[in-house]
């Protein structure tokens, strides 16, 4: 069965969708990736091969400005909210922090000397894909 509609009518629909749906503006606009990684001392050593570079377990997570790209934090377990500050762990995380004028509010943090290579990575693979 064939329905005969005005094509005057299905373009004032057709307008009328396009005009409720959200825009995005792309030079302000942020990816958040849901979750994150979580890291424990314990098994660290399973999938990477540098040693575990943090104070406490928590969770490496990632967001995107177009300002400084993507920005790679380490949260530890009990500090994963909106009101916290995880520690930056590449330049693009310490470049908003510094331009935000805002510092991390959460306890724990990096191990002295550690290397950071393979937890940036892991927070980069997270925004990536």
């Amino acid at each position: 069965m064939r329905v005969n509609m005005p094509r005057w009518l299905i373009s004032i629909a057709a307008l009328s969708l396009a005009a409720c749906s959200p825009i995005q503006d792309d030079s302000y606009a942020s990816q958040f990736v849901s979750g994150g990684v979580t890291v424990h001392e314990a098994f660290w050593p399973v999938d990477h091969d540098t040693p575990y570079p943090f104070t406490a377990d928590g969770e490496i997570s990632c967001v995107y400005y177009p300002d400084f790209g993507i920005e790679v934090y380490f949260q530890p377990f009990g500090y994963i909210e909106d009101s916290s500050i995880g520690t930056p762990l590449n330049k693009a995380a310490e470049a908003s922090l510094k331009k935000d004028g805002l510092t991390p509010n959460v306890p724990y943090s990096i191990k002295k000397g550690a290397d950071l290579s393979e937890a940036v990575e892991a927070g980069l693979k997270l925004c990536i894909s």
